[in-house]
């Protein structure tokens, strides 16, 4: 059986991440795999006060509450789910690098620990995106102690890269798995027209390069519309920036899909400006899936 990995550290935004993958996982006959990684300091904290083994031993039972805190969370909101729980030792990333290789999907929360925005997934989600073997869904509500959304259909940025047609081919099957519509965002922006205008020295209407862009877009979504004949698929283009686009449909949907890098970026950047913003920004679950190990691309910008 496939399954789906959670990083559990204490915080509300993990238990929201547990109970979120847990729905999914039952709708999927998945195993939901929960797991707490905990790292012993050899120094920092006074040895007179507690020596290293009781040090350890504390965060051992402390984790597995944690542990034990998200799984009642997912049994309860998914009931008959079939959940596993796991202690590890270690640092986080490695840990749950690890865990991608046999799984479908890693969800972490929005906000670990001690409440720092960001943190997690700064430390998390960007190796994560970056050197996972899976998609990594990061999620969130409108609010940090929100729960995430239910309703509303699946957004994917679509730009072209490898990354955002493997975002495209993800959000099909999400769509389908919840039984709900598809968005499909393309935007261009002054650097596209302008490379339109050195191909046609003339001048160009914008409402032409909407049309052409979106036959584009069209194409690619075509390719996976036999796969998937049940998903409604509605394709949009615009001119402008893609995080904007992406957020203010972000606000009507259940999840958002996006590339981990995109076109036109530089070797070597571990997450795209768009993916940044939105698992920084969006009112909803962002999943970023990554081009296929070894594809060598240079891509870093999510969707366009």
């Amino acid at each position: 059986m496939s399954k789906i990995v959670v990083g559990v550290d204490g915080s509300p935004s993990a238990v929201n991440a547990a109970v979120w993958a847990a729905r999914d996982a039952a709708a999927r006959s998945e195993v939901l795999r929960l797991v707490h990684t905990y790292f012993v300091p050899m120094r920092g904290y006074p040895g007179f006060l507690a020596t290293y083994p009781e040090v350890r031993e504390g965060m051992r039972h402390q984790g597995q509450i944690w542990l034990d805190e998200a799984r009642t969370a997912a049994e309860q909101a998914a009931p008959g789910v079939e959940v596993e729980t796991d202690l590890l030792e270690g640092e986080v990333v490695p840990a749950l690098l690890e865990e991608s290789a046999g799984a479908r999907l890693v969800v972490i929360g929005s906000r670990g620990l001690g409440g720092f925005t960001g943190m997690l997934v700064g430390s998390v989600a960007v190796a994560l995106a970056a050197h996972g073997d899976c998609p990594v869904t990061v999620v969130r509500g409108a609010k940090p102690s929100d729960q995430p959304p239910v309703k509303g259909p699946v957004v994917v940025g679509v730009d072209g890269s490898e990354a955002s047609l493997n975002a495209l081919e993800f959000a099909f099957e999400e769509a389908s798995a919840r039984g709900v519509r598809l968005i499909a965002v393309h935007t261009w922006n002054d650097v596209t027209l302008e490379a339109t205008l050195r191909m046609y020295p003339f001048s160009v209407d914008p409402a032409d390069v909407d049309a052409e862009e979106k036959a584009v877009l069209d194409a690619q979504v075509a390719l996976w519309q036999d796969k998937f004949p049940g998903v409604e698929v509605e394709t949009v283009v615009e001119r402008g920036r893609p995080v904007r686009a992406l957020l203010e449909r972000a606000g009507r949907a259940q999840l958002v899909v996006v590339g981990s890098r995109g076109r036109g970026g530089f070797t070597g950047m571990l997450l795209g400006s768009t993916s940044r913003a939105l698992v920084t920004h969006a009112p909803c679950p962002v999943a970023i899936v990554r081009p296929p190990a070894g594809t060598g691309r240079a891509e870093t910008d999510g969707a366009a």
